[in-house]
């Protein structure tokens, strides 16, 4: 079997709020048994990857810490490597903060060098206040994604990070610099933690702008599962298309389809 690796979306693609996606925990303990690396990416910061994992385990995926990466941890690492032992004003959630201390960085509430947005349950309108100033002194913006809504369950939807974000670009005058998919940042440390090659890495993902579109950009194998945000009536409206279209992660456990998309890339419809 030829060498591949897989970068998998989590909510969508896995499970849906509390319960996994039918064939997903299959097809994810498949992997570990087969030996084939696999790293989770979701842009969601509030979570530690910690936390990411007890809830996955609890649904019977047999997966570790180290099996996490989130959009936080893309950020953190990246602030990092342009500036040692910087500082934040934060407004985001645990996750977020943890990867922050984890990377060296100092939480301050004045004259930071970085203004970093993340989701946030209860955010106050000072807080928000206060980024706009810092921004417009000077303080660099960063947003940990550029997701405008987050799905919730049960067609329920809540402010994603990115709405947040375009109102304190829309105040500042300044545009925020996002470190999650589909951001190459994000793509390209984790297929640099899988230790993969480019045409070695394989996204299985249910949003056509940010993981496939991220993923094909980087010029990754790219998978598209019907059964979270895309819809295939929505697929017409994109210049650009996934490699292979599946109803759902269970249509890998079919082996001739599985087979398929670890060999060379190929414009596959496979719903059915």
């Amino acid at each position: 079997m030829k060498k591949k690796g897989f970068l998998i979306d989590m909510d969508g693609v896995i499970y849906k709020g509390s319960e996994p996606i039918p064939g997903a925990v299959e097809f994810i303990n498949g992997l570990r048994d087969r030996g084939l690396p696999f790293l989770f990416l979701t842009n969601n910061s509030q979570r530690t990857s910690r936390d990411v994992c007890y809830k996955l385990n609890k649904m019977g995926f047999r997966v570790n810490d180290t099996d996490i990466f989130t959009c936080a941890m893309a950020t953190a690492r990246y602030l990092a490597s342009k500036k040692e032992n910087g500082t934040a004003y934060v407004i985001g959630e645990g996750g977020l903060l943890t990867e922050l201390y984890n990377a060296g960085y100092s939480i301050v509430d004045d004259q930071p060098d970085y203004v970093i947005i993340g989701e946030g349950r209860t955010i106050m309108l000072e807080s928000v206040d206060k980024a706009i100033n810092m921004v417009m002194k000077g303080a660099k913006l960063i947003a940990t994604n550029l997701d405008a809504n987050c799905p919730m369950g049960e067609g329920k939807y809540r402010v994603g990070c990115g709405a947040l974000v375009a109102m304190l670009e829309f105040a500042s005058g300044i545009k925020a610099f996002s470190v999650g998919k589909p951001s190459p940042v994000m793509m390209r440390m984790a297929r640099k933690a899988l230790q993969l090659t480019t045409d070695e890495t394989v996204m299985i993902g249910d949003t056509m702008g940010t993981d496939i579109l991220g993923a094909g950009s980087m010029g990754f194998t790219t998978v598209l599962t019907l059964s979270g945000v895309t819809k295939e009536d929505d697929l017409a409206h994109f210049g650009y298309s996934p490699d292979f279209i599946i109803k759902s992660i269970k249509d890998l456990l079919n082996e001739e389809l599985f087979m398929r998309v670890m060999g060379e890339p190929l414009l596959v419809d496979a719903t059915y």
